[in-house]
């Protein structure tokens, strides 16, 4: 290769085909995003722990292995949230408490990652345990927006976001309960998806039934990205969730001819207020699938219920994983993890099996909505890229929210019917700033979502795969 500049702006897929080929080689690629972290991470503060003495060692050792052995991967570098335990590596996921945590085992999502060839050298930046979608800790500070670096990033998997942008990562991991994949992808200009329950293993050491976090993949094109999620994809007897992979790969799906037929737009989903710009942008994007032969239509299925069921079910999977901290560590916690723990542990059984009907009621509508539309298409986040200084959104075309992750419904929506959905970016504002779409298909429906975000790339052709320089708002 011609250089580190070279490498850094192929994309993913590329990337691999170079690795089977011998023409790159995994130490090489390391040596190119040392390099580029070196010259950009400062400004954005995505990739707070490092760890390239462990990621060359496993270079080596990969090396060593025939090129047959070395997995989908090939020996491609990965960057994996700090959520995650990776062995051997600082894990905080951003907490004062945690602040110094080295784990001696990995999260089975990493282990699988790492058997198909990827290597861990990075850890990104994250919310205190991923509350929240704009990324700030106490441990590391926050992590800045490369369109304009008084911005957010988003979250809670901002700092991935934000590596891909720039050209960190080629292939960043994430997770997502209320967006937290979908919403950085949004501000950032990347791809992110959140896949449909138990597609992609994981540890479960808090609960063992729970869907509204999952484990997913970013990149910087849908091919990257499904390309990754093959990686990650695949049945582990410790996950009682997940699935086996599917006889398809997910690439190969995305580069079928399959479009769809007939597709929806809403731009609120009935249930939240939009910024006027991104409502414009969204279905902008959304009426140029018509180029492709693809019928149109304004519609949404009932997800009026999607504010009441979510505060529960959140409040409740906050106590099952973080309860233990807040008698021990209480002054160690973020104010707004303390207020979910405590609304977890204040609920009462009829508010649990409300929530639970709920759901149910709006996931089974849900369904019927997908015998008749292909995907439904909406706006990934309601607003532009904020402040960073601002710890949330609190309003919308004056509606204040009742928390601060109302703000998130049009995400978390879709987290509640355990539909895969994805954020493709489509746009930008007057400002510059990035703005996705979110695309999403029935449960278990991967294969159509990547397939149809790959029409709708290439008929937008907005060229977001090129990784660019963080930039201040004077700039």
């Amino acid at each position: 290769m011609d250089g580190t500049t070279d490498l850094i702006g192929l994309s993913a897929v590329r990337v691999a085909e170079l690795l089977r080929r011998r023409s790159v080689s995994p130490r090489e690629l390391l040596d190119a995003l040392e390099a580029r972290v070196a010259a950009v991470d400062a400004d954005v503060n995505a990739l707070p722990i490092l760890c390239f003495d462990r990621a060359r060692a496993h270079a080596d050792r990969l090396m060593r292995m025939p090129i047959g052995e070395r997995g989908r991967l090939a020996g491609l570098p990965v960057a994996i949230k700090d959520l995650m335990n990776v062995a051997g590596v600082r894990t905080t996921q951003g907490s004062p408490i945690l602040a110094e945590f080295v784990p001696p085992t990995s999260d089975v999502l990493v282990e699988r990652l790492e058997a198909e060839g990827g290597i861990v050298y990075a850890k990104s930046n994250t919310p205190e345990f991923g509350a929240g979608a704009n990324t700030f800790n106490d441990v590391f500070g926050a992590t800045l927006n490369p369109y304009d670096t008084s911005r957010s990033a988003s979250g809670s998997s901002g700092g991935a976001a934000v590596a891909l942008a720039t050209g960190m990562a080629w292939l960043a991991h994430g997770s997502d309960m209320g967006g937290s994949l979908r919403n950085p992808a949004s501000f950032c200009g990347v791809v992110g998806m959140r896949p449909t329950p138990g597609r992609v293993a994981q540890s479960r050491p808090a609960c063992i039934d729970g869907t509204l976090s999952v484990q997913g993949p970013m990149a910087r094109s849908v091919e990257d990205l499904a390309f990754f999620l093959d990686a990650m994809a695949g049945e582990d007897g410790r996950d009682p969730l997940s699935k086996a992979r599917p006889a398809q790969s997910f690439l190969s799906a995305t580069r079928s001819a399959w479009k769809p037929r007939r597709v929806a737009y809403s731009a609120d989903l009935g249930i939240t207020p939009v910024d006027a710009e991104v409502a414009e942008i969204t279905r902008r994007a959304a009426e140029r699938f018509a180029e492709a032969g693809v019928v149109v239509e304004e519609a949404h299925p009932d997800l009026s219920e999607a504010h009441a069921s979510f505060q529960v079910l959140r409040a409740q999977s906050f106590a099952m994983s973080h309860g233990q901290h807040l008698e021990r560590h209480r002054d160690k916690l973020k104010p707004e993890v303390i207020e979910d723990i405590e609304r977890g542990f204040a609920l009462t059984m009829p508010e649990i099996v409300r929530a639970e009907r709920q759901r149910a009621v709006m996931t089974a509508r849900a369904a019927q909505f997908f015998e008749i539309y292909d995907l439904l298409l909406c706006p990934a986040t309601i607003v532009p890229p904020f402040p960073v200084t601002e710890r949330y959104v609190e309003s919308c075309n004056d509606v204040t929210f009742a928390t601060y992750f109302e703000w998130l419904a049009i995400a978390y929506a879709i987290t509640l019917i355990g539909a895969p959905a994805l954020s493709l970016p489509c746009g930008f504002t007057r400002e510059g700033m990035p703005v996705g779409l979110q695309i999403i298909a029935a449960p278990n429906g991967e294969a159509r979502v990547l397939a149809g975000a790959r029409v709708l790339e290439r008929i937008l052709d907005l060229e977001t795969t090129k990784p660019i320089r963080p930039r201040s708002a004077a700039a």
